[in-house]
């Protein structure tokens, strides 16, 4: 075809290369920061957006919000796609970048739901959704543009920035939370402190279209507009076009299935995993992501150069099974390594639970729903990382160890009352629900597990955007891997965090929220196996 003619054609020099990737990248780091600076800062966005005391609803509550931005990613897609097939790709995503930063300086500036009561959450729900919108533009525009400008021997190399990009942007955020917590008083911070990072996003937006606006149309669309090839309906012709049903089905479930549900649990769910029922520090936690997410971002590159020697199938194939291999042994050891104490007085003193109705229903507070007695001690120990076994009886009962502990009538009468009366009771029998400091070991070990799982995240991840770019027929391009991807991205990834959580508060298990991750990647593995191009990379030709 012409167009492939002229994509392996162009050769710009180092210096025009230099921008085009520094620009795409810088811009797709501050649009992700914006992004993951809500899930950074969930744990109190619960408290500032959301009416309850219960800690596990809170949360869920923060992560359904989340889901939402996620929710509208494929919206944005459809609608930026036919912009970047039709318009050009270098100002589609200057809009995408300027919708991202005006939104998420917006949610630092909504007052907390004590203020305006339930409006706050509906503001948030409200700007959430522009994010959704504009990051389905963003990242197809910036991998095409990249791609579109590279020679085809370096394109793995050149676009894998892309991919490091988007752990750049979640790098970005923790190393602003955590500037903040040094400059502002913890006090502070908690009351409007938080604030902070999200209206930050205005600065991060202005140095992001100076850059972009320095850039030139790619000379793939040039080309195409000149010779009057541009598709008149770019998401129509997504579907119609011969065998592209076939690549939309191969991207959405053997690409970006797979790449975003062990993204987003080697980050968000290792994140929240540490934070909540392991008890780390908030600090320690941040401190260690960072290491763990700085050393990560060079995987990518790595990567990326090597699926242009290699291909692009081979790493996505060895990263997925992997995956499947490694995914709960490496929890398991996160598990052990941050809160020792924790797993030892369980094995020590085994928790049992008995009594009529033991089932947790972690919405019952959102729809009027009485929770029953058992359900509401199964759901405090799950959220304080305690595992337990459960047994039948027809009277509600606990023992640690064998010896019975009484559940004081008023414990049941509030989250809180509830947390404190069990956690005070377990501790006793030697379980510690103090804010844990890991040892300096320890840390390093933890680093070390989450940096396998940022491997299994860049053999999945790092030549996504050249392997996206090179299935496609130019003249759709932007819609046709746009369309896939932020499906996979926006409801296999986004919606992660949110059903994990509720897998785990219904099964008590901190540890089977990860059966979704395993799930999804063992399918994605079966399609990417079939349907991926194996042997070197190459130009998108009809099949």
């Amino acid at each position: 075809m012409a167009e492939a003619q002229t994509l392996g054609s162009r050769e710009p020099s180092e210096k025009e290369i230099r921008l085009v990737i520094g620009a795409s990248s810088a811009g797709t780091i501050f649009e992700w920061y914006d992004f993951f600076i809500y899930g950074t800062l969930a744990y109190i966005l619960k408290d500032a957006f959301y009416a309850t005391d219960n800690e596990t609803l809170g949360l869920l509550l923060v992560w359904s919000t989340f889901a939402v931005g996620f929710a509208f990613r494929p919206l944005g897609a459809i609608l930026f796609g036919f912009l970047g097939d039709r318009l050009g790709r270098k100002y589609t995503f200057l809009v995408t970048v300027t919708l991202m930063g005006i939104a998420t300086a917006g949610v630092g500036l909504i007052p907390t739901v004590d203020t305006i009561g339930m409006a706050a959450p509906i503001i948030v729900i409200g700007l959430r959704i522009v994010q959704g919108l504009a990051l389905g533009g963003e990242y197809g525009g910036a991998a095409i543009y990249v791609a579109e400008h590279a020679p085809p021997e370096k394109r793995g190399y050149y676009t894998s920035f892309i991919q490091a990009s988007v752990a750049g942007g979640f790098v970005l955020s923790i190393i602003v939370v955590l500037a903040c917590r040094f400059l502002i008083p913890a006090d502070a911070f908690a009351a409007w402190g938080w604030r902070v990072p999200f209206v930050l996003s205005l600065a991060l937006l202005a140095i992001s279209l100076w850059m972009r606006l320095k850039l030139s149309e790619s000379p793939v669309f040039r080309a195409m507009k000149a010779a009057g090839e541009t598709s008149g309906n770019p998401f129509i012709e997504s579907f119609t076009y011969p065998g592209n049903k076939k690549r939309i089905f191969v991207a959405l479930f053997g690409i970006t299935g797979v790449l975003t549900t062990i993204w987003y649990t080697a980050f968000f769910s290792g994140m929240s995993f540490l934070r909540g029922p392991m008890h780390v520090d908030d600090e320690v936690v941040e401190l260690i992501l960072l290491a763990s997410g700085l050393i990560a971002m060079s995987f990518y590159l790595v990567v990326g150069k090597w699926s242009d020697r290699v291909g692009r199938k081979k790493p996505i194939i060895i990263g997925a099974a992997a995956t499947l291999v490694l995914l709960f042994p490496l929890f398991w050891a996160m598990g052990s390594l941050a809160n020792p104490g924790l797993a030892a007085a369980a094995e020590r003193t085994p928790i049992v639970v008995s009594g009529p109705a033991c089932e947790t229903d972690p919405f019952a507070e959102l729809f009027a729903k009485e929770q029953t007695d058992c359900g509401k001690v199964l759901e405090t120990l799950t959220a304080s990382g305690v595992p337990y076994t459960l047994t039948p009886a027809d009277t509600l009962a606990l023992t640690v160890g064998g010896e019975p502990v009484a559940i004081a009538p008023a414990w049941l009468a509030s989250p809180a009352a509830r947390t404190e009366g069990l956690r005070g009771a377990l501790s006793a029998h030697g379980f510690d629900f103090t804010k844990q400091r890991p040892g300096f070991a320890n840390v390093l070990g933890i680093v070390g597990v989450l940096l396998a799982l940022g491997m299994l995240s860049a053999l999945t991840y790092g030549s996504v955007a050249a392997l996206l770019s090179e299935m496609f027929p130019p003249k759709i391009r932007y819609s046709s891997m746009s369309i896939p991807y932020h499906i996979g991205a926006g409801y296999l990834g986004g919606f992660l965090p949110l059903i994990a959580g509720v897998i785990v508060a219904s099964t008590g298990n901190i540890y089977s929220g990860l059966w979704y991750t395993w799930g999804v990647v063992a399918f994605g593995l079966v399609v990417a196996w079939w349907g991926l191009p194996g042997g070197p990379p190459r130009d998108f030709v009809d099949e």
